[in-house]
């Protein structure tokens, strides 16, 4: 039976950050709430996570690990650390100077397993308010850094160590080295969370649970519902029935190209043309929430009229990822602002299909590696990242056919261009997005006074966080010049420099 590990989230911004690198290992893991340590999972080493919060706080998050600290590994990381330390009686303050950003390992111990393979002066990443002013009297100091004492500690005759920086984040230079030493070499682990691997159960999975039933699935294009496709086929053959609707709202060309391609993998597909319900539900709004609304509402109407048409449906298969999961069960309970537009997420009630997420387990990255394991062609599995809503969130004011046309033809000047030149794969995602102004130009000698677009490309590793990318500017300009000479109403182009936070990867 494999080996497999727990991360207990006490709301820290990296807890995500710690599952990946895990999964890097090719170990499985989960997290859940530090307040819900499951029954019902194999686990046999916990990682405690960081959190905002102070152990000295009166409703500090305490976990009950009085079941499993004498039987297990721990690691405690950063607040983690902080509640060990004073659960075995030593001692946390709140430190004079917040220690964030860079350090340097000053001292550790050769011989800890924790840092094997570990270079001396090694750079980590401090993140916390506390600190750890003595140990408990069992516990043994183990790295220090110049304005940290007690950087890292162990217990005494047990495999539980605590670290006050973060191992999980890029800055940290030998991170992944020391979390393996934990997962691999203390824990013992086992490395075997593969892509095929996750294949071949999941299809013994899916046949199980759906014999002869039919399962219908909601095809968007993107890499998520692809790859949830594929493998459902893999194990059902023509039991799955695929539906891909042509909102009006997709890049150009898309809804023929990608239709084709679902095809050429013989999955069992319809493509629906809905262009003008989508239009008419459109018209006359312009706050953004009321349109992903009016979209999302469109698209469960036909999803719906289309599915009934396929007799004796028993399921309803979704793209759902990890993330969505963790979302929805995190230490501080669902997001407050929830998209009103996920895909096929959101169907309502009436429709009494069972669910089934075969990627539920997955990360993004993840996904993408399983999908190759599929052999699903490369032009689907690199393809960026493309809003749920589409155009209609790129289009700020009132979403009409022909500004969605002008659109399309910006978008794909600007996607062929990256392409081109060779930096579409350097770029997580990238857009056009039609501004609701005009601007006064000139061409030829004639004034004209049409519509101004902005494009959007920005780097990222899941979205949470996205820089702009720094294009170069021979790209831009010429990329700038196709619009305006090809794309009849628009006579300005600007490139949007905005990082993620403050502002966010869409407009709207």
């Amino acid at each position: 039976m494999s080996k497999n590990l727990l991360i207990l989230d006490f709301g820290s911004q990296y807890t995500q950050l710690i599952a990946r690198r895990v999964r890097e290992l090719n170990v499985y893991c989960e997290i859940h709430p530090f307040n819900k340590i499951p029954k019902n999972y194999n686990f046999n080493s916990v990682i405690l996570s960081g959190s905002p919060c102070s152990v000295n706080q009166s409703d500090a998050p305490s976990p009950e690990l009085e079941s499993i600290d004498s039987k297990i590994p721990i690691l405690g990381i950063c607040y983690g650390a902080q509640f060990l330390v004073k659960k075995y009686g030593g001692k946390v303050v709140s430190s004079k100077t917040r220690e964030y950003g860079r350090a340097n390992l000053s001292f550790f111990k050769d011989k800890n397993p924790l840092f094997n393979n570990v270079k001396k002066n090694s750079q980590v990443w401090m993140s916390h308010g506390d600190t750890i002013k003595t140990l408990a009297k069992n516990m043994d100091k183990v790295a220090s850094t110049i304005d940290v004492e007690n950087a890292a500690f162990k217990l005494d005759n047990k495999d539980i160590y605590g670290i006050q920086f973060h191992p999980e984040v890029f800055h940290t230079e030998d991170g992944l080295q020391i979390i393996k030493n934990f997962v691999i070499n203390i824990s013992n682990c086992s490395p075997d969370w593969t892509p095929d691997s996750f294949v071949e159960s999941s299809i013994s999975m899916i046949k199980k649970t759906i014999g002869d039933q039919k399962v219908v699935l909601g095809l968007s294009g993107g890499v998520d519902s692809s790859v949830a496709a594929i493998l459902l086929h893999k194990a059902i053959g023509s039991q799955l029935h695929c539906i891909f609707v042509d909102n009006g709202l997709l890049r150009k060309n898309e809804f023929n190209d990608v239709l084709k391609q679902y095809e050429s993998q013989g999955l069992n597909i319809k493509g629906v043309n809905a262009k003008k319900d989508f239009y008419l539900s459109l018209k006359g709004i312009l706050d953004p929430e009321d349109k992903r609304k009016a979209i999302g509402k469109t698209f469960i109407d036909i999803f719906d009229r289309e599915a009934s048409n396929i007799k004796d449906v028993n399921w309803l298969a979704q793209g759902t990822i990890y993330p969505d999961i963790i979302e929805s069960v995190s230490v501080n309970g669902p997001s407050v602002t929830i998209k009103s537009h996920h895909n096929v997420g959101g169907l309502p009630d009436y429709m009494k299909l069972k669910i089934i997420e075969p990627l539920k387990s997955l990360f993004k990255d993840e996904v993408r590696r399983v999908g190759k394991s599929l052999k699903l062609p490369t032009k689907i599995l690199n393809r960026h990242p493309f809003p749920g809503p589409g155009l209609g969130i790129r289009i700020l004011g009132e979403v009409t056919e022909d500004r969605v046309k002008i659109l399309q033809e910006v978008d794909h000047i600007f996607i062929s261009g990256l392409k081109e030149f060779k930096l579409y794969d350097n770029v997580w995602q990238a857009g056009a997005i039609f501004l609701p102004i005009q601007s006064v130009g000139v061409m030829g000698d004639e004034r004209t006074y049409e519509n101004a677009i902005a494009l959007r490309a920005v780097s990222s590793t899941d979205g949470m966080t996205a820089d702009w990318c720094h294009l170069p500017y021979d790209f831009l300009s010429k990329i700038s010049n196709r619009i305006i000479n090809n794309v009849k109403g628009i006579n300005r182009v600007t490139y949007d420099i905005s990082s993620k936070p403050p502002a966010t990867i869409e407009w709207e």
